[in-house]
C-alpha cells in the first residue's frame, strides 16, 4: 500500500503540472547536452571535452528576452548572456581552490562558464538542480512548455535511487544517449532498470552519439548498426518490456549530435548548412543529418501530436493497476478478516460454553462438597463422642495407673491433684488420638484429594501449574479443659466409720443427698432434686431429728432391747461395734487417703466430662469443617481466577471481532471506491485517450 501511495502521488504531479519533462541519461562524455544543444539549435547548455555537467540542469522557455538561471540553494535570478567568455573558464580551470582572501570572482556571463562556475563550489554535487530560463523567442522547441532535463553522467555516482526518486519519477521521456564507438553498458542498463521498477512502462528514446565515427571503417557500419539495433530492441523489448518488438526498432537512432549542432549555428550565421568546417566533405553526413532529423520528427510527434496520450495514457495504465492491486489487496483483507473472525466466533463461543460449564459444574460441585463435609463433620463428631465415652469408663484404670508421692498435707494433695489432672487428660487426649485421629485425617486427605480432582478439569493450563496440594500439617486437636472442669473438685479424706450414722445414710441415700440431709440441705438443691430423693432424704431427716431431740426415747428403746435380747448379747454387740471402729481406724493410713481421693476423683472428673461429650466431639467436628471449607475455598477461588481468564478472553475476542468487522467494512469501502475509479479511468480513456 506504501508503494502505491509513492506512485499515486508522483501520478498526481504528473497530472498537475502543465508542461511535458524529457530526461537525458547516459555515461559521461557521451554528449547528451550536445543533443540538447543540437535540438534547441543554439548553445544553451555547456558541453565540451571532459566532465562538464556536474548536476542537474533543467532547460524550461520563459516568456521574456532575458535568459537567467536559479540554484536549489538560492532563488536568485543569475542573468546568462550568449557570448563566450573563453577567458573565464581558463581562470577556474587554473585554480584547485579560491583564496579567501582575493576578491570574489566576477560573475559567469555564459552558461558553459556557470557550468564550470559551479563545478567549483563545494555546496553543489551531482544531485543539484540548476534551472535555465530560456528565451521563447529563441527556441521554437521550448513554446509547447516543454522541459529538458540534462544530467550528469550515470557513471559518476551511486545514488541511482536518489535520483529517481528525485528527478525521473515525473518525466515523460527519457533518452538514453549511448555512445555508438562502444556498446551498451551495465551502468546504463541498470539505471533505466531501476527506473522501470519505479515508473511503469517509461517512454524511452536510445540515440547512438557520435556516429560519424563509423566513416573510418565503412565495411562494418552496418555490421555495427545491426549489432547495436539488436542489443538496444532486445533491451527495450525483452529485458524492460517497456515496447514491442515491433515497435522498438522505431525507437533507436544513429545520429552525430556535434555535426548537426555546428551544422545548425552555421546556418544561422547565414552559412551553409555543412556541419564542421569541410563537414560537407565527411562521407554519411546528410545520412546522419537525415536520421537526426527522423528522431526529431518522431519525438516531436510524440510529444506535440500525442501529448495528451502521452502524458496521461501510462499514468492511467499505472493509475488502473494500483486500483487492481488495491481490489486485490482489499479482497485478501477483507477475506483474512473474514476467516479469523470466523475463528474469533468460533473462539469466542468456546470459550463462552466454557464460562457457563466451569460455573455451572462449580455450583454443583459446591453442593456435593458442603454435604460431604456435612457428613465428615457428623461422622468425626460421632466418632470422638463415642471414643471419649470410651474413654470416661475406663477412667477408673487411668486414674489407678497414678502414681505420685501422696500426703494429707495440703500443699502436697494440691501438686497430687494437678499431676492427677495432668496425667488423665494425657491418657484421655491419646486415646482419643489414637482411636480417632488417624481415621479422620485419612478421610480429609480423601476427601481434599476428591475436591481437587473435581475442580482440576474446571481451571485454566495457566491456573492449573499453580495449583498445590493441601497442606499436610493439620492436626485434629483435643481441648478437653479437664483442669478447668474439674476445678470444683474437693476431696474429702478424713476418717469414717463404715457403720457410723453418717455412712449409713450416705450409703443408704447417697453422697449429695446424705450432704443435704446431714446439713440442713439447700433450698436450691431441692428445686433440682426428684421426688424419690425429697421422700429419702425426709425420711432421714426425721429419723435425726428424733434422736437429737429425745436422748430419753434411746433410753427407753434400749431398754426395751435389753430385755428383750439380754444384756450379754447387747455387750457383745457394742464390743465388736468398737473393735471394727478401732480397726477401722488403725488401717485409717495415706494409702487408705490416696484409695479414697481417687474413687472421689473418678467420681467428679467422670460426672463432669460426661457433661462435655457433647460440646468436645462437636468442637472436633467442626475442626474438620472449618479445614475441608477452608480447602475447598482456596479451590473455588482458583477457580474465579479461571472464568475471570474466560472472561477477559471472550472480552479480547469480542473486541478483536469488532476490529475485524471494522476492517472488513472498511475495505469493502476502499474497494468500492477502487472500482468506482476503474470506471472513471475507462471513462476517461474512451473519452480523451482512445481517440487519439
Amino acid at each position: 500500500m506504501q508503494s502505491c501511495a509513492t506512485k499515486l502521488s508522483a501520478i498526481r504531479d504528473v497530472v498537475l503540472r502543465r508542461h511535458m519533462k524529457v530526461a537525458f541519461f547516459g555515461r559521461t562524455s557521451n554528449g547528451k547536452s550536445t543533443v540538447i544543444n543540437a535540438m534547441l539549435r543554439d548553445r544553451v547548455l555547456p558541453s565540451g571535452i571532459g566532465h562538464t555537467t556536474n548536476c542537474f540542469l533543467r532547460v524550461e522557455g520563459t516568456d521574456g528576452d532575458e535568459a537567467f538561471l536559479t540554484t536549489e540553494a538560492s532563488g536568485d535570478r543569475r542573468s546568462v548572456s550568449v557570448r563566450r567568455a573563453r577567458w573565464f573558464q581558463r581562470e577556474f580551470r587554473c585554480l584547485d581552490e579560491w583564496d579567501a582572501h582575493l576578491p570574489p570572482p566576477p560573475p559567469p556571463q555564459t552558461v558553459n562558464q556557470l557550468a564550470h562556475a559551479l563545478h567549483m563550489d563545494p555546496t553543489l554535487d551531482a544531485g543539484s538542480l540548476v534551472k535555465v530560463f530560456w528565451p521563447k523567442s529563441r527556441c521554437a522547441l521550448l513554446r509547447d512548455d516543454l522541459v529538458l532535463m540534462d544530467s550528469p553522467g550515470t557513471d559518476v555516482t551511486q545514488e541511482l535511487d536518489s535520483w529517481i526518486d528525485k528527478f525521473c519519477l515525473d518525466a515523460d521521456v527519457f533518452v538514453l544517449v549511448g555512445n555508438a564507438e562502444s556498446t551498451l553498458m551495465n551502468t546504463e542498463k541498470l539505471f533505466f532498470h531501476k527506473v522501470s521498477e519505479r515508473i511503469s512502462k517509461p517512454n524511452i528514446f536510445v540515440l547512438h552519439n557520435r556516429w560519424d565515427a563509423s566513416v573510418s571503417e565503412p565495411e562494418y557500419i552496418e555490421e555495427v548498426r545491426r549489432q547495436h539495433l539488436e542489443r538496444c530492441v532486445s533491451f527495450l523489448a525483452e529485458e524492460l518490456k517497456v515496447v514491442g518488438l515491433e515497435e522498438a526498432a522505431g525507437r533507436i537512432f544513429f545520429v552525430s549530435a556535434r555535426e548537426v549542432l555546428s551544422s545548425r549555428m552555421q546556418r544561422a550565421q547565414g552559412m551553409p548548412e555543412t556541419g564542421e568546417p569541410g563537414g560537407a566533405l565527411a562521407e554519411g553526413f546528410h545520412e546522419r543529418l537525415r536520421e537526426f532529423q527522423m528522431f526529431e520528427r518522431t519525438f516531436e510527434e510524440f510529444i506535440s501530436q500525442s501529448a495528451v496520450k502521452t502524458k496521461f495514457e501510462q499514468h492511467t495504465v499505472r493509475a488502473w493497476q494500483i486500483a487492481e492491486a488495491i481490489k486485490a489487496v482489499m479482497d485478501a483483507i477483507n477475506i483474512a478478516s473474514a476467516d479469523k473472525k470466523i475463528f474469533c466466533l468460533e473462539e469466542r463461543e468456546d470459550q463462552r460454553d466454557r464460562l457457563d460449564f466451569v460455573r455451572g459444574q462449580i455450583n454443583r460441585l459446591s453442593n456435593n462438597v458442603k454435604e460431604r463435609i456435612r457428613s465428615l463433620t457428623d461422622d468425626t463428631a460421632a466418632k470422638v463422642a463415642t471414643a471419649l465415652s470410651d474413654q470416661i469408663r475406663s477412667l477408673p484404670v487411668l486414674v489407678d495407673e497414678f502414681r505420685a508421692d501422696f500426703s494429707s498435707t495440703q500443699e502436697t494433695l494440691e501438686r497430687y491433684k494437678t499431676k492427677l489432672l495432668q496425667h488423665v487428660e494425657e491418657r484421655i487426649v491419646s486415646g482419643l488420638a489414637h482411636r480417632c485421629s488417624v481415621a479422620v485425617l485419612r478421610d480429609i486427605r480423601d476427601a481434599q484429594k476428591h475436591m481437587i480432582d473435581s475442580v482440576r478439569p474446571l481451571l485454566s493450563q495457566s491456573v492449573q501449574d499453580q495449583l498445590t496440594s493441601p497442606s499436610a500439617s493439620f492436626e485434629l486437636t483435643y481441648d478437653l479443659g479437664l483442669a478447668a472442669l474439674c476445678a470444683d473438685f474437693r476431696e474429702n479424706i478424713e476418717f469414717q466409720f463404715s457403720l457410723g450414722w453418717t455412712a449409713l445414710v450416705t450409703r443408704f441415700i447417697g453422697v449429695a443427698n446424705a450432704k443435704r440431709a446431714l446439713s440442713s440441705s439447700d433450698p436450691r438443691l431441692q428445686d433440682n432434686s426428684t421426688f424419690k430423693d425429697e421422700m429419702l432424704v425426709s425420711i432421714a431427716t426425721g429419723l435425726i431429728s428424733v434422736t437429737s431431740r429425745a436422748s430419753m426415747t434411746v433410753l427407753v428403746i434400749g431398754g426395751v432391747v435389753c430385755r428383750s435380747v439380754g444384756w450379754r448379747v447387747i455387750a457383745v454387740s457394742l464390743s465388736l461395734y468398737g473393735l471394727l471402729y478401732l480397726y477401722e481406724k488403725l488401717t485409717w493410713t495415706n494409702a487408705s487417703r490416696e484409695r479414697v481421693l481417687k474413687q472421689q476423683f473418678v467420681e467428679h472428673a467422670a460426672r463432669r466430662l460426661r457433661a462435655v461429650v457433647p460440646v468436645s466431639s462437636s468442637a472436633c467436628g467442626q475442626q474438620v469443617c472449618k479445614e475441608l471449607s477452608s480447602t475447598f475455598n482456596r479451590l473455588t477461588q482458583r477457580v474465579d481466577l479461571s472464568e475471570a481468564e474466560l472472561e477477559g478472553n471472550i472480552r479480547q475476542l469480542s473486541f478483536r471481532i469488532q476490529r475485524l468487522e471494522n476492517i472488513q467494512r472498511r475495505s469493502k469501502a476502499f474497494r468500492n471506491r477502487a472500482t468506482e475509479l476503474e470506471t472513471q479511468l475507462e471513462t476517461f480513456s474512451l473519452r480523451y485517450l482512445q481517440g487519439h
